[in-house]
C-alpha cells in the first residue's frame, strides 16, 4: 500500500449529518470544489426530517455514497462511514465544517515528501461564523511534532483536521457520549510511527455554542479517557485546574 499510491493517495471524506439543512450545502460545496480529485466523498445522514435529503439529491451525482437512517447517536454514524470508506486516509467533515481553501487537499498531498505515506497526516483549524467568516484560530494549536503523549494536554489537533491512514483506523468506542473522537485519535496514534505536520490550516470549523451540561458532561469523559491513556497521577498532574472545574459545582 506504502507506495503505490505516493504523492496521489485517495482520501475518504465523511460527512455526518442530522436535520442540519441549514448549514450542509456550503460543506458539500467545500468538498466538490477540492481541486484534488482522488477523493471518495460519504455522507451518513441520521434521518433527517427537515431539508437534508433534498439538498443531498441536489449534489447526489458527486457523492459517492449516500446513506440515511436512524442511528445511536453520532459516533454510530461515524462507524457507518468508517465501514463505507475505501480510500487511504479518512476525514470526518461534519455538517457546517469546510475545507479552508479548494485546494487544501492539493497542498496537503504536496507536503508529502517520503516514499511512504504517513500513518496520520494533520494542520491547523480555523473557527468561522455561520457566514463562513473568519473568527479566529482554533484556541489549542498543533504541536510541531505529534505523538499519542501530546493529547496528555487536551486535543491538540482538532478531530476534522486530523487524517488518518484507514488501515490505522478503529471504530469509535460508543461507550463515550462526547469525547469519543478523543480516545479515537489517541488508539490510532499509539500504533502509528510517522504522524506528518502539512504546516497548513485544514480545516475552518463552524463555531457552535455546546451546553454547559453537554460541556461538564464532555470534560468528565475526557478525564476518563486521559486516566485510561496516560494514568490517573499522570492525569491529574498535567490538569489540576482542569479537575478543579470537574469538581467545582455552581
Amino acid at each position: 500500500m506504502h507506495n503505490l499510491h505516493h504523492l496521489h493517495p485517495k482520501f475518504s471524506i465523511i460527512t455526518v449529518t442530522y436535520n442540519a439543512g441549514k448549514v450542509l450545502e456550503d460543506t458539500i460545496q467545500s468538498v466538490i470544489t477540492q481541486t484534488y480529485k482522488n477523493v471518495e466523498y460519504i455522507l451518513v445522514d441520521g434521518g433527517s426530517t427537515d431539508n437534508t435529503l433534498s439538498i443531498i439529491n441536489q449534489y447526489r451525482s458527486m457523492i459517492q455514497q449516500v446513506i440515511s437512517e436512524p442511528d445511536r447517536g453520532l459516533y454510530d454514524a461515524m462507524n457507518k462511514g468508517i465501514k463505507m470508506a475505501t480510500g487511504d486516509y479518512i476525514c470526518f467533515l461534519n455538517a457546517g465544517d469546510a475545507f479552508h481553501e479548494d485546494d487544501t487537499l492539493q497542498q496537503m498531498v504536496h507536503s508529502l515528501t517520503e516514499n511512504a505515506l504517513p500513518d496520520v497526516l494533520y494542520g491547523e483549524t480555523a473557527i468561522v461564523d455561520e457566514e463562513g467568516h473568519f473568527l479566529r484560530m482554533r484556541r489549542l494549536s498543533a504541536p510541531e511534532h505529534l505523538t499519542w503523549k501530546s493529547f496528555q494536554h487536551g486535543m491538540l489537533v482538532c478531530h476534522q483536521a486530523f487524517f488518518a491512514r484507514r488501515d490505522r483506523v478503529e471504530p469509535y468506542d460508543l461507550r463515550y457520549r462526547f469525547s469519543a473522537d478523543f480516545d479515537w485519535c489517541i488508539r490510532i496514534m499509539k500504533k502509528s510511527k510517522v504522524l506528518h505536520n502539512t504546516h497548513l490550516t485544514l480545516i475552518d470549523y463552524l463555531n457552535e455554542g455546546m451546553t454547559t451540561r453537554n460541556h461538564k458532561a464532555s470534560l468528565k469523559e475526557r478525564f476518563r479517557i486521559m486516566c485510561k491513556h496516560y494514568g490517573y497521577l499522570t492525569t491529574i498532574s498535567h490538569h489540576i485546574g482542569f479537575v478543579a472545574r470537574l469538581l467545582y459545582k455552581k
